[in-house]
């Protein structure tokens, strides 16, 4: 226990000074099924859905898993619960409706997302369950092929610069 509480006030003080931070934004791009661009006060932002992955823009479901997600989103006022930042400055983070709503969670159940790669989303996996159970959205192929092994396909695909 005592370890644990060292490692614990020891993530708190190296954490980033942004992580935990919640923030209010109009959000006014939706660049794809799981990327926004918000309007804060603080500026503009970049931000990932934290925990999805949606299909890539010219992958099966990818424009449909982009306009439900404008739907959803698109001109409306949000909450933003900044959880990390990746290398290239964009933000992972929750992102909730004025009355509440998670997106991740419309996006999985209609079968428009999987939970990351990474399995650090297991609080929504029952939500990608339901909709693989239900044949919905990408589920209804027998091999969808998840975002992340299309990304690296087309990354093999690219001519490579000397």
């Amino acid at each position: 226990m005592r370890h644990f509480l060292i490692f614990l006030v020891g993530a708190l003080l190296f954490a980033p000074s942004w992580a935990g931070v919640k923030t209010m934004g109009t959000v006014t791009t939706v660049v794809d099924g799981n990327t926004l661009e918000i309007n804060t006060s603080e500026g503009p932002m970049r931000i990932l859905l934290y925990g999805i992955d949606c299909p890539e823009i010219g992958q099966a479901y990818g424009d449909e898993a982009k306009a439900r997600l404008e739907k959803l989103l698109l001109n409306r006022q949000v909450t933003v619960d900044l959880i990390k930042q990746d290398r290239k400055g964009n933000h992972y983070a929750l992102v909730f409706t004025d009355v509440g709503e998670d997106p991740r969670i419309h996006l999985l159940r209609e079968g428009l997302a999987w939970t990351v790669e990474d399995g650090s989303a297991q609080d929504l996996e029952p939500y990608r369950s339901f909709a693989q159970q239900k044949r919905r959205g990408l589920w209804q192929e027998s091999k969808p092929t998840p975002p992340w092994v299309y990304r690296r396909e087309q990354s093999m695909l690219e001519p490579k610069g000397r």
